[in-house]
């Protein structure tokens, strides 16, 4: 069965249509992703509710991918430590082919159904982990072969795929599928299911978080303040939170370093 990412693309002649009509075209298809996330809300709920126990308790949640899906992983984790203040393993972004595939691709990476299980061996993956595959395919042998020993080595495990009935969701205990349907440009798959795999990291993260106690009412207290623009949301912060003027509001931020901080401390 041909997968849903894979069938040709509703439009056609791409090269002789105006720019603006293949801006019109691409946004049309955009539009459907939100909806495509929105039907998958349950899965990623349970997933979410799985995750956040076992973080509690010391577990890292480990994206792996290959590709634009593996990118994604890398940088919603990367996102992670300057955002809500945690240390840079805590959610972790594994890419078939290694730090240099984020820039260029590596050759048959995603084909290596062994390398996944080397990669997670080499940050000491362990059974209070959380592994989590991202692939549009949902047959990418680096990320099954990932799935498949984690399950076997006693990992809690899920994916998300953008295909129905893929090798991938019957191998997770925790399958998201994000049918997003044919893409403008046939197969190519960094766009309406890059889109949607953006959403649901984010989702993933921010919601993890915040079960985690890394926001408070609705503000980054825990942010690393490590430049000019993010020094001044913390002041903000403060001055709204606590009724300071900005001076008042920037010595704490000064003392303490941390959004947190200052506010527990006054």
């Amino acid at each position: 069965m041909e997968k849903l990412t894979e069938q040709s693309s509703r439009y056609t002649d791409l090269e002789k249509q105006s720019v603006g009509t293949l801006l019109r075209q691409i946004n049309q298809e955009d539009n459907q992703v939100a909806l495509a996330v929105q039907q998958a809300l349950p899965q990623i709920e349970a997933f979410v509710e799985a995750v956040v126990p076992r973080m509690e308790k010391g577990g890292r949640l480990v994206y792996i991918g290959a590709g634009t899906s593996g990118r994604l992983g890398v940088l919603d984790a990367s996102e992670c430590p300057p955002t809500f203040g945690v240390p840079a393993d805590r959610v972790m972004g594994i890419l078939a082919g290694g730090d240099e595939a984020i820039r260029k691709p590596v050759e048959f990476a995603e084909d290596n159904v062994e390398q996944a299980w080397k990669d997670l061996t080499a940050i000491a993956i362990h059974e209070r982990d959380t592994l989590f595959a991202i692939a549009a395919s949902g047959s990418t042998p680096y990320t099954l072969g990932a799935l498949q020993q984690a399950n076997r080595h006693g990992l809690l495990t899920g994916c998300l795929v953008c295909n129905a009935h893929t090798p991938m969701a019957a191998e997770a205990t925790y399958p998201i599928a994000v049918l997003t349907g044919p893409e403008l440009i046939t197969g190519s798959t960094r766009m309406k299911a890059g889109t949607a795999q953006k959403m649901v990291l984010n989702m993933i993260s921010t919601t993890v978080m915040i079960r985690l106690g890394r926001v408070k009412g609705n503000k980054m207290v825990d942010m690393q303040l490590s430049n000019y623009k993010l020094k001044q949301r913390g002041i903000t912060m403060l001055m709204e939170e606590k009724g300071l003027d900005s001076q008042s509001a920037g010595r704490l931020i000064d003392r303490y370093g941390n959004v947190r901080r200052a506010l527990e401390a006054t």
